[in-house]
């Protein structure tokens, strides 16, 4: 129901404005391409995808040139124009983000499902798919974060920004198609209202439906999100927020798993019938409701606090197919998640402040942030074996009788909680250091079929950090950063002589080195870092516990702003040196770490063609070197170079403005592995050869955006 009356609706829309009161005849106005380029169809000042300010938790806002931090902005302008459907692909912009059906993380590291992603600094669960039309951007900070965000992988910190709504009232929709026959429909849609605009609304609805590039397969997003604003007084702002989506995905390909001393086969066909089922995949449905309050105290001093609940319900039955020789034979199996459900609610609250004393600044900082997660298990759990086939002639599988997803326990439950504080001490307009630290609280426990406690965790610790900051001019930062962040330790794993016994906690280091540019028209930046970090795993006596050490060590360089007058680039480069120490082997000791290329890079240009105003040709190149499939290093997977072209024009039709999108991605069609993962969690398995998702091969877009 919800499908039809929300494609009816945009269609009427659509139709609307297109077939105007007293039959005005649409008309193309000719005005100048800086007035036309739009940030989605609003207009924008620039047209590029700089963003010069970036909200770091509780160190409130700041402008990304004065932070002592590897930070990546993705605003929705970007996400707009190359038509991205989700989250996990606006992270292929990232190069030193692995976010492509893995939870995301940075820097070669794992992140947890929680507490390393967040939506308005607000922690979520990270294992379910987000729709990107319901965010205004995404930011990215890399490595270690726990002194402001709390205990968490070093793998980064991911926060989504809803979108809010505008001073200028907004009204767009947008009819969009994709290969293969798959139709999109989505409306954006608010503006404030009331006296002195008191109150503000944005709404996104969006409508996908049909079959996608594999053979047989179904892809569907139902979205409804929206956001409500009250202006209480001048200085005091409520904001609320409500998001349902419903994500089905099936018929793509699956995982596939390799049987010790097997290789990663080359040149799979991700279009292919039969290593993917039309009956299996995900079906997600996730539920977000949150609030914030902002108030200034006087001008130097802002309180903001608020809280997120969630709920993300799926039935995962995605295939892995398990192959068994370099021949091609595989066995494949379907439902091998755990987890049907989680339930987050997480808090935030943060107090900044200004003082200046004899002649020295201080920009104080004291909050609270932390979540308590719930995961429920079905009551029916475990692969089940679909059958035997071969990739040179894959077997297609019937439905297998599968489990109650919502026949379910309650069996793990996390609360974390931490207490940041803070001062960055300017000692003159050049010379500054930003000291802080966050106390945490860890409390977990492991629950079976019966309600009966297996095993329970309790621990704390404080996780500082440190930065000095110099600028040697106004729009210019170098920085050197120190990080020592605290993670929640793993469980010991059944058939270990210490099942389910939990580690204390791990505690991960980072030093950081950095400049950066912010010119007139482009933001310039660069990073060296070096981070280590524990792991466990089954030693000779078979116990587990904390045993090696993993080092990652690498720099990053971006770009972002005009290159001419008429070239716009969004650019990243990193190269990553990632290896492991003490694994108890020689074999896997001192070797690059599985599914990691140590070089990878991403370059967008957007080029307005000065005599045809309104016309934009874009061009994105992605390339991963080859990478470790084995931790003997023993066999590597080959690396990968994909080309994406669009083109993009903008106009009035009718006095409104309209934008006709059309991109065709992966242009010559390559065949590559998008994904090679570890299976362990922690990241290390000595007899792990790890896992492999397949890249989605040439597709095309296009769409119709029409504003107001």
């Amino acid at each position: 129901m919800f499908a039809g009356l929300g494609r009816a609706v945009l269609l009427s829309t659509a139709a609307f404005i297109f077939f105007l009161p007293a039959g005005a005849q649409a008309q193309v106005v000719e005005t100048s391409s800086e007035a036309i380029t739009v940030n989605g169809i609003l207009p924008s000042a620039d047209r590029t995808y700089r963003v010069d300010t970036v909200k770091v938790g509780p160190l409130g806002d700041k402008a990304l040139v004065d932070t002592p931090y590897s930070i990546t902005v993705v605003p929705v302008n970007l996400a707009e124009n190359q038509q991205l459907q989700n989250v996990r692909e606006l992270f292929r912009y990232i190069p030193s983000v692995q976010g492509e059906n893995i939870r995301p993380q940075t820097r070669g590291l794992q992140a947890g499902v929680v507490q390393n992603t967040r939506i308005d600094g607000l922690n979520i669960a990270a294992t379910t798919d987000y729709a990107i039309e319901q965010f205004d951007r995404i930011e990215v900070l890399n490595g270690l974060s726990g002194a402001l965000y709390g205990p968490a992988s070093p793998a980064g910190t991911f926060n989504y920004v809803f979108k809010r709504p505008t001073a200028k009232p907004v009204y767009a929709v947008t009819l969009g198609y994709a290969s293969d026959a798959s139709f999109i429909e989505h409306a954006d849609i608010g503006g404030r209202f009331g006296k002195d605009g008191m109150f503000g609304l944005r709404v996104n609805l969006l409508n996908q439906s049909g079959q996608s590039y594999a053979d047989g397969s179904d892809l569907r997003r139902r979205l409804a999100a929206i956001a409500f604003d009250l202006h209480a007084s001048p200085s005091t702002v409520i904001e609320t927020n409500f998001s349902t989506y419903h994500y089905v995905g099936t018929g793509f390909p699956g995982t596939f798993s390799l049987a010790k001393g097997v290789l990663f086969p080359e040149n799979l066909d991700p279009s292919r019938k039969g290593y993917g089922y039309a009956w299996a995949g995900d079906n997600n449905v996730t539920h977000i409701f949150s609030g914030r309050v902002k108030q200034d105290i006087g001008a130097d001093w802002h309180l903001s606090a608020g809280a997120l609940y969630m709920t993300n319900d799926r039935a995962s039955t995605v295939p892995t197919l398990t192959i068994t020789d370099n021949a091609g034979d595989y066995t494949a199996t379907t439902v091998t998640t755990t987890f049907s459900l989680d339930k987050v609610l997480s808090n935030t609250a943060n107090l900044n402040g200004h003082v200046e004393i004899a002649g020295i600044t201080n920009d104080l900082m004291l909050g609270t942030t932390g979540f308590t997660w719930k995961r429920y298990t079905p009551f029916k759990t475990g692969a089940i074996t679909l059958g035997k086939g071969n990739l040179a002639d894959p077997t297609l599988f019937t439905q297998p009788s599968l489990p109650d997803f919502k026949d379910r326990f309650h069996a793990q439950s996390t609360t974390q909680q931490s207490i940041s504080f803070g001062d960055t001490i300017g000692f003159t307009d050049r010379l500054s250091v930003l000291v802080a630290a966050s106390q945490s609280w860890i409390h977990a426990r492991n629950i079976n079929k019966t309600g009966a406690i297996t095993s329970r965790y309790n621990d704390d610790g404080l996780s500082p950090t440190a930065s000095l900051l110099f600028k040697p001019r106004a729009n210019m930062t170098a920085y050197v950063t120190y990080a020592d962040s605290l993670q929640q330790g793993d469980a010991a794993p059944t058939g270990a002589a210490n099942a389910g016994e939990a580690l204390a906690p791990y505690r991960s280091r980072e030093w950081e080195v950095g400049y950066k540019v912010a010119l007139a028209k482009m933001n310039l930046g660069v990073a060296l870092y070096r981070i280590t970090r524990p792991y466990a795993f089954v030693g000779p006596d078979n116990v587990f516990r904390e045993q090696g050490h993993q080092r990652n060590r690498g720099v990053e360089l971006t770009a972002n702003g005009k290159l001419t007058r008429d070239l716009d680039i969004f650019a990243g480069v990193s190269y990553l040196d990632p290896k492991l120490f003490e694994t108890g082997s020689v074999a896997t000791s001192d070797k690059q770490i599985l599914g990691l290329a140590k070089f990878t890079f991403d370059v967008l240009l957007d080029y307005h063609v000065p005599f045809v105003p309104g016309l934009t040709l874009g061009a994105n190149m992605n390339h991963a070197s080859r990478r470790p499939g084995n931790y003997t290093n023993t066999d590597f997977v080959d690396g990968y170079t994909y080309a994406d072209l669009d083109m993009r024009y903008q106009m009035n039709v009718a006095g409104r403005p309209v934008a006709l999108r059309i991109a065709v991605n992966n242009v010559a069609n390559a065949r590559y592995w998008a994904n090679i993962a570890p299976v362990g969690q922690n990241g290390y398995n000595s007899t792990d050869n790890g896992t492999g998702t397949l890249g989605a091969p040439r597709t095309v877009r296009a769409s119709i955006e029409v504003g107001l």
